[in-house]
């Protein structure tokens, strides 16, 4: 599962060996165990990322989100340990960083998604001390935890930029859970809990808004929309974000902190954003339904860096999985592409510990839940779900290239 020449050449190459480009590859070799297949990743570690919330909640093991990226790959599949530093589309081909050339039949693009830590000014010389954690990131997720440990009351601060941004649910989720810990440990009263997004609604589906602020309302979170978080001073103790007041002047706010969560800015990967596969945004160029290119029809490309216009998630992948190989295996052969994917994604909404509300949509915003259970209500069942059974299913199902599905529907059918 190595590949060390100066010129490679494969059937199916695969842009980034995460979520994304590891279903596909697994798919792909049980369903046509004779391809050539291979896999560009240059991390040692694959991680559970959906499991990064419980880890700063202090109820999940980070050891247990992580595993050897060569035990994830498929069997049957090349792994290319490097990144890729640009894409020649026009000639079937794309260049490593090391400089060697890599061409390919078909291409699939999932490298995920870019954190800009250094967007925010000062955070990055104090993420990870001064009280200033994050669960967007393997080195950071534990100090989530000790800093909750060490809450004593104070000014609790949660940030969320304005989007793109992986799983958006996740900056409400550690509020929540955080708010819960001093609840139990009678904090809450002596504490100033604040969530602060870039973003100019609580959540992307309006209709789970209603329901969110009342669990917002229940801890005494106040929501401050349209604030984007620009600098911190770890030393200071101080949060700087920028608001646009009502005569669309900007301005700055500054917010002291005891506890401060950051979400990072994200964005497509430069070395996506700046290659011929880009839309005007940086994203890979997709067609929403089959997931190929609108160009290069030997292209797919789905996950966090695709121009999907869905939420970033785990259960957007798994969806859009499928549908990428049906389609990939037709353009193959020659075939029109019958596989459509509809948008869906999920996100379980941690609310409390024990209590999940399941937040599941398509396209256009619809919900649209899997089981007949109401997907506003906080939920012991869903939380079972999240922290017990999700993990396996992706490590033992998901990743295998399995596809087992139970079907969703909107809300009103």
């Amino acid at each position: 599962m190595s590949a060390d020449s100066k010129q490679l050449n494969h059937q199916v190459v695969i842009v980034g060996g995460g979520s994304a480009g590891t279903t596909v590859a697994a798919s792909l070799l049980r369903q046509k165990p004779e391809l050539d297949v291979a896999v560009i990743e240059p991390s040692d570690t694959h991680y559970y990322q959906p499991a990064f919330t419980l880890v700063g909640g202090g109820t999940y093991e980070m050891a247990k989100t992580a595993r050897p990226q060569k035990s994830t790959l498929p069997e049957g599949s090349t792994w290319i340990k490097d990144g890729v530093a640009t894409f020649e589309p026009d000639d079937n081909s794309l260049t490593l960083n090391d400089g060697r050339k890599v061409s390919y039949q078909t291409l699939v693009v999932a490298p995920g998604i870019q954190l800009n830590w250094g967007k925010v000014e000062g955070l990055e010389e104090t993420l990870g001390r001064n009280g200033v954690c994050s669960n967007y990131s393997p080195e950071t997720a534990p100090y989530t935890w000790e800093c909750l440990k060490q809450f004593r009351g104070g000014n609790a601060i949660f940030t969320q930029p304005p989007p793109p941004l992986k799983c958006a649910g996740a900056p409400q989720k550690i509020a929540y859970l955080a708010a819960d810990y001093a609840r139990k440990h009678d904090l809450l009263s002596e504490s100033n809990f604040q969530f602060y997004s870039g973003a100019g609604a609580l959540f992307s589906v309006p209709d789970f808004v209603p329901h969110l602020e009342k669990v917002a309302g229940r801890y005494g979170i106040g929501i401050n929309l349209g604030h984007d978080l620009v600098a911190v001073d770890g030393e200071r103790k101080v949060a700087t974000f920028q608001t646009t007041d009502a005569n669309g002047d900007k301005q700055t706010v500054e917010q002291p902190f005891d506890l401060l969560h950051v979400t990072p800015h994200q964005s497509a990967p430069e070395f996506i954003s700046q290659s011929p596969l880009a839309n005007a945004d940086g994203w890979v160029d997709v067609d929403r339904n089959t997931t190929q290119h609108n160009q290069y029809k030997n292209v797919f490309s789905l996950g966090d860096a695709s121009s999907l216009p869905t939420s970033k998630t785990a259960a957007a992948v798994r969806k859009q999985a499928p549908v990428t190989v049906k389609n990939l295996l037709a353009h193959m052969n020659s075939q029109p592409l019958e596989g459509s994917y509809d948008g869906y994604t999920s996100c379980p909404l941690v609310t409390a510990y024990g209590k999940v509300m399941l937040a599941e949509f398509i396209y256009d915003g619809v919900v649209t839940p899997t089981l007949p259970l109401s997907p506003f209500k906080e939920s012991r069942f869903y939380w079972f779900v999240k922290k017990s059974m999700l993990p396996p299913f992706y490590w033992n199902q998901m990743l295998k290239g399995k596809e087992p599905d139970i079907a969703h529907k909107p809300l009103n059918a």
